[in-house]
């Protein structure tokens, strides 16, 4: 409680607290010496009478007691309050230290990670709205081993088209594409038992996905093209409605395999997969190539190999395939760096041997959006001519910035295989993992083939059998547009032509 001075104790200046120097402070709550007694002892608890009246109103000791008991019950809350706050820290500081690897205290650090990362895989779109990431690599390792492209969650906007226009029943939930929650499914998704998936089981699901896979089809007449290019909503419908069809990573269980795949989980499906020739057909390793072969327009069996980017350990085994395939055509479609690398200059600069193959450089020609390069291959005493077509306008998971550029390419490459000898091979396509601008190219050398021979094209049928032979064609809800835009415009030239 607080303690007052008595008034006669104040000085003259009003206001004033202090006190004369010859006086004593006589407090208003102490007893005076008229209430003392005789020995100078303070009498006992003087309490003043009361009497209990209508206001019940209590005495200044009543009071005091009173006072002094809310106040140890505030000082009793404030302390549990601040155990309380104090323990919810600590909760939070180990779940911040459980979830994100640090401590509470360290949640600025964590912030800025998180924020980088965004930033690092979320790209503004050089074709349409759609948003994908890039494969995220560890580069601490000295050797690293590229991760599988992740895709944004952010741009998996899932709208349903018009049931009408598609002649097989959507798949459920888990078959839509473009989200790490369907390629965690796809990748986790127990498939075939016995090595390479030769008599194993499917699940319904895996049965599903292949009835989607060999059924969808979703012709387009030129008027219909034009619109459904145009439809982004109808064709990121169609697109997660198609299957991925990605292969389980046990079915290549093998040791030492990682070092031959540039992504973990971007393998060749088993059935149509390219094998290379070995003395001893039992060495999966030196027989292995991360490698499918591809139909081509009207059911061409072996018309292309898609592959991946070769890598370090794999150059060999590229030449190989190359030598083994009589292949006349390399179509690359991949800088050899983009943020990290896509793929290895598995070329010289003059001359060089691999696995026995001879090869030399004739001649380079620089085009607007690609080079030529000319090469001899030579294998004991048989010589051969190879063309590669480096094209190096193409984004990593993303669509050219020019349709027209891509067109010319595809002519380009159909040219140079009428031009090749008769018993040449498949044309060898790749980008990085082999699946996205690589789909992209080979479907629409397909479809201009439809589109000229039929005057009309199935882009979904296309993509669907490329799918089956190899995961993951067309990669990207993006370059499913553009392959559209890519038709609709072709169709305008040769209709243009037509009319001239």
């Amino acid at each position: 409680m607080t303690r007052r001075l008595s008034s006669s104790t104040r000085s003259p200046t009003e206001d004033s607290i202090f006190l004369r120097p010859d006086e004593d402070p006589v407090w208003l709550d102490e007893p005076t010496k008229a209430e003392k007694t005789g020995d100078g002892a303070p009498k006992k608890d003087r309490l003043p009478e009361r009497k209990d009246g209508p206001a019940g109103r209590q005495g200044p000791q009543g009071e005091e007691v009173f006072m002094h008991k809310v106040y140890a019950l505030l000082i009793e809350f404030q302390r549990w309050a601040a155990l309380f706050v104090v323990s919810q820290v600590t909760v939070v500081h180990m779940v911040c230290k459980w979830r994100y690897g640090t401590g509470l205290w360290s949640s600025g650090t964590v912030s800025r990670e998180i924020g980088d990362r965004r930033q690092s895989v979320s790209r503004q779109p050089s074709f349409t709205l759609s948003e994908w990431t890039d494969a995220q690599e560890d580069l601490l390792d000295l050797e690293p081993i590229p991760q599988t492209p992740v895709f944004d969650l952010g741009g998996d906007t899932r709208t349903e088209g018009d049931a009408a226009t598609l002649t097989v029943t959507p798949v459920g939930l888990q078959e839509r594409r473009g989200s790490n929650v369907s390629l965690t499914l796809d990748m986790c998704t127990p498939g075939c038992t016995e090595p390479y998936g030769y008599g194993g089981q499917l699940s319904p699901r895996e049965q599903s996905a292949q009835e989607y896979l060999r059924e969808g089809t979703h012709i387009l007449n030129p008027a219909m093209l034009h619109t459904r290019a145009m439809d982004d909503q109808s064709l990121q419908a169609e697109f997660y409605e198609t299957p991925m069809n990605f292969v389980d990573p046990k079915e290549y269980n093998y040791p030492g395999l990682v070092r031959k795949n540039r992504y973990k989980t971007i393998l060749p499906n088993t059935h149509s997969r390219v094998i290379l020739k070995a003395q001893d057909e039992e060495d999966f390793l030196f027989s292995y190539i991360n490698a499918n072969y591809l139909n081509g327009y009207g059911g061409e069996e072996r018309a292309y190999i898609a592959t991946q980017g070769p890598t370090v350990n794999t150059v060999g085994d590229f030449w190989r395939m190359v030598w083994q395939e009589r292949s006349p055509i390399i179509v690359m479609i991949t800088n050899l760096e983009e943020k990290n690398e896509k793929c290895a200059e598995y070329w010289p600069e003059d001359t060089v041997t691999h696995e026995g193959i001879e090869i030399t450089v004739v001649s380079v020609t620089q085009e607007d959006d690609y080079s030529l390069r000319v090469f001899t291959l030579k294998c004991g005493e048989e010589e051969r001519s190879l063309r590669q077509y480096w094209y190096t306008s193409w984004p990593d998971q993303k669509t050219p910035d020019k349709a027209p550029p891509l067109l010319e390419l595809v002519q380009e490459v159909e040219r140079a295989r009428e031009e090749a000898p008769p018993s040449s091979g498949p044309i060898i396509v790749h980008c990085s993992a082999g699946i996205g601008r690589t789909g992209c190219f080979i479907a629409t050398s397909v479809l201009c083939k439809q589109l000229r021979s039929e005057g009309v094209v199935d882009i979904l049928r296309t993509t669907c059998q490329l799918r089956l032979d190899r995961g993951g064609m067309i990669q990207t809800c993006e370059q499913y547009q553009f392959v559209h835009h890519v038709l609709s415009l072709y169709e305008k030239q040769l209709s243009h032509t037509a009319e001239e």
